[in-house]
């Protein structure tokens, strides 16, 4: 007798009991060995007053399972809510993103029928880092954080999962030509990691003409790896143009537990009426299956869900009257899959799955401390009113130290020296004062106790280094 896995069960809100109870009828029909401990999250939650929609005993299961299947759920409207989604993958270390993007035409309308991408996403770090600050009355910010190891965990996944699945190639997307720094990182981490993996074809897009390329050709895409945001976004777009998002399930993975879901909402204008589509939860339940190692049943589940499928047994929203034999409601529809296990797809490609366990990444390759000295101070400063070249004599007033002013910028725009009048500026100036050598903390706090005294209103400061003689920050135009 199999040893029953345990995991964690949340119904969710809206749709979310409907298609989880639907997705749990297959699997014991199918033989999944799962002891499953049940938790209240989502809208409930919320309303007793846990401002992230899980309460404190809910996150003993999860630490205990370490594996959480999960139904959507509806986050209230209005700030002081937190996303929960983001709060588990941050908590528990779920580095990795995986959504299949599979067309399967003719029985479900696509423009793309030989479309097959997976979508490997960064889930923990760029901006969704989630910290962001008003600064001024006109200006506000969103820090984007990209991390060397962050990137390295997520671009060995890619190239892990790739192996481990038959893929013959990753794509990194990112937008380096423009954020040399940080999208510079994951760009040349992908390169680094890329090289220990020969067997694998790696290739690198400009975010923008990579998403085109998608949108029109997805084809010549087989695994796809992204920093964070623009992997929320690409993945959703992949998932709709290979035929509805409805049918797209999701894994987050970590080192320390895993996440899987439906990628759609609760939908809660569909909850209670037997006709929501319980595709997307599946599928995120068959990806779980992978995960805790019942391979077998995996394939029994998905092979029967594409016999469905290709039989023309549709729920309302992939319905087509050209290809479809019969309009199901959720819990006809689980019959139906129900009845095709151990049955596989007759047109569609059937899908095999090899025996393996949670997927432990090889441990990061330890990076050597670099020698960092400081060599100036980027000020941010509030001033309305200022022009620039005024504001560049108030602050050249103050200069002591080796600290010069060289220059100054408004939304990354050079203004002084030598601005241009036609230039937009808003009430937030970055001041660029560097030093021809290392330069002291106290020299630094020197320096804005003068800029204090003289009323100029500095709200930021970020430091110039070097590593290991290398300027490490972007520079200004002509500086």
């Amino acid at each position: 007798m199999v040893k029953k896995v345990p995991i964690t069960v949340a119904r969710g809100d809206g749709i979310g009991p409907e298609i989880m109870d639907a997705t749990l009828r297959i699997l014991e029909a199918a033989g999944a060995a799962l002891e499953i401990e049940e938790i209240e999250i989502g809208e409930q939650a919320y309303l007793k007053g846990y401002s992230a929609g899980i309460a404190p005993e809910a996150w003993e299961s999860l630490r205990r399972t370490k594996v959480f299947l999960k139904a959507p759920i509806t986050t209230p409207q209005g700030g002081g809510f937190k996303s929960l989604n983001v709060t588990v993958r941050k908590t528990l270390g779920l580095y990795a993103n995986v959504r299949p993007c599979r067309a399967y035409a003719p029985f479900v309308k696509t423009k793309h029928p030989g479309m097959d991408v997976v979508i490997v996403r960064e889930n923990e770090e760029d901006l969704y880092a989630g910290i962001e600050h008003r600064q001024t009355d006109q200006v506000y910010q969103c820090l984007k954080l990209i991390t060397r190891p962050g990137s390295e965990k997520i671009v060995r996944y890619a190239f892990e999962y790739a192996r481990m699945n038959g893929r013959k190639k990753v794509t990194c997307f990112t937008k380096d030509n423009i954020m040399k720094m940080t999208d510079g990182l994951f760009h040349k981490v992908f390169d680094e990691v890329a090289a220990e993996y020969p067997d694998i074809e790696a290739e690198h897009w400009i975010v923008d003409i990579g998403a085109a390329k998608l949108a029109d050709t997805p084809e010549v895409f087989d695994v796809v790896v992204l920093p964070n945001l623009y992997g929320d976004i690409l993945s959703d777009v992949a998932a709709q143009i290979a035929g509805s998002v409805g049918l797209a399930g999701s894994a987050n993975i970590g080192e320390h537990g895993a996440m899987f879901e439906a990628i759609h909402g609760s939908a809660p204008r569909r909850a209670g009426q037997n006709v929501a589509n319980p595709s997307g939860l599946l599928l995120g339940a068959v990806m779980m299956l992978v995960h805790i190692g019942q391979s077998d049943v995996a394939e029994r589940v998905h092979n029967a869900w594409l016999r469905t499928i290709e039989d023309g047994i549709h729920t309302y929203d992939i319905y087509d009257p050209e290809v479809s034999k019969e309009k199901v409601g959720t819990r006809e529809f689980a019959d139906a899959v129900i009845a095709r296990l151990g049955q596989e797809p007759q047109h569609l490609k059937p899908v095999r799955y090899a025996a393996s366990g949670p997927f432990r990444p090889p441990a990061l390759k330890p990076q050597p401390r670099a020698k960092r000295e400081t060599i100036g101070v980027d000020v941010f400063v509030f001033d309305p009113d200022a022009k620039p070249d005024d504001l560049a004599a108030r602050l050249q007033a103050q200069e002591r130290d080796d600290l010069r002013l060289r220059l100054i910028t408004n939304r990354g725009v050079k203004v002084w020296p030598e601005g241009l009048p036609e230039t937009f500026c808003t009430d937030h100036w970055r001041c660029r004062f560097k030093a021809e050598g290392p330069v002291s903390h106290a020299a630094i706090v020197g320096l804005l106790g003068r800029l204090a005294e003289a009323g100029i209103d500095f709200i930021k400061t970020e430091h110039l280094c070097t590593f290991d003689g290398e300027e490490a920050f972007s520079k200004g135009q002509g500086e």
